[in-house]
């Protein structure tokens, strides 16, 4: 039996709230005019899906609205495919404070929801070509919002790759040219790798490759590397060192990705899908009293 991993246990209760915090203050670090014309009286709030895409963003959505006191009701499960015009939840709570969370809150929804339907379309994509390695991320995220965007692209079933410079050594071209070569640079960063770090490295051609792998690199990145190119490399760096990982990156987007699907291609990262994402339109409505009202505004 299958058990269904529930994504928003991932999210630490505390850090939620600090960027929940940070965000709506930056919206509103001092007053809140508009709020004085609403005032406290208890209000519900529709939520509705305007484009098409995968629902994600929910746990920041809730956080927000925590926050402010108020709560969320949702009639759609994370992960879902939306079509427009979708009842997706329901807000309840005062007015000035349903309000003061709604951009915040759609923003993070709609941007979250974006990046999970672009790695949907790419990891679909993967799956029909029959290819079994990883669709990933990258560290290219919006300053600020690394956490959700990361989360986002779980919800949409590809892999974060690392979250930060401290999870993962990743030695890139710079790194590898500051320390004077391959070699030299991975030798300085295994004094203090410990023995729970993997490390990566950044490599430009077989020779540079073969070279990293050597040295006792775990993940070879075969980065900018034409499709013509890639597979040749990659399948010779396999031959010589079966254990490595082979990661391709750079240039890779959802129009060319089955150029550079292969059987010794075990990782493909995309900075495409957290840079390029299309938001998925959502809106906020405050429910009108009279049925002709409550009508339009669904």
């Amino acid at each position: 039996m299958t058990t269904h991993l529930d994504l928003s246990h991932l999210l630490p209760p505390p850090r939620l709230r600090q960027l929940v915090q940070d965000w709506l203050q930056e919206d509103a670090p001092s007053f809140d005019p508009a709020g004085c014309a609403v005032g406290e009286r208890l209000e519900r709030a529709i939520l509705l899906c305007k484009s098409p895409g995968v629902l994600a963003g929910c746990p920041f959505f809730d956080a927000v609205f925590t926050e402010l006191g108020c709560t969320v009701e949702w009639f759609q499960p994370e992960g879902v495919w939306l079509e427009p015009v979708a009842r997706v939840a329901e807000v309840h709570g005062k007015a000035r404070h349903i309000l003061l969370g709604e951009r915040t809150a759609l923003n993070c929804l709609g941007r979250c929801s974006g990046v999970a339907t672009a790695a949907g379309r790419v990891c679909r994509l993967a799956r029909q070509a029959g290819w079994h390695g990883q669709v990933a991320g990258t560290r290219k995220t919006t300053p600020g919002f690394r956490l959700a965007e990361k989360y986002a692209l779980l919800v949409g079933g590809a892999a974060g790759h690392r979250f930060d410079l401290g999870e993962l050594i990743m030695l890139k071209d710079n790194h590898v040219w500051a320390a004077g070569g391959i070699a030299q640079a991975i030798q300085e960063v295994q004094r203090m790798a410990g023995f729970h770090l993997k490390l990566e490295v950044e490599c430009r051609s077989l020779e540079e490759a073969l070279e990293a792998a050597n040295a006792g690199s775990d993940i070879i990145m075969l980065d900018n590397f034409s499709p013509e190119d890639l597979h040749p490399v990659a399948s010779a760096l396999k031959a010589a060192h079966p254990q490595v990982t082979v990661e391709a990156s750079g240039g890779i987007l959802e129009e060319n990705i089955a150029q550079f699907f292969g059987p010794c291609i075990d990782i493909l990262s995309l900075g495409c899908l957290t840079q390029s994402a299309r938001a998925v339109d959502f809106s906020l409505k405050i429910c009108r009293e009279t049925p002709a009202q409550r009508d339009f505004a669904f």
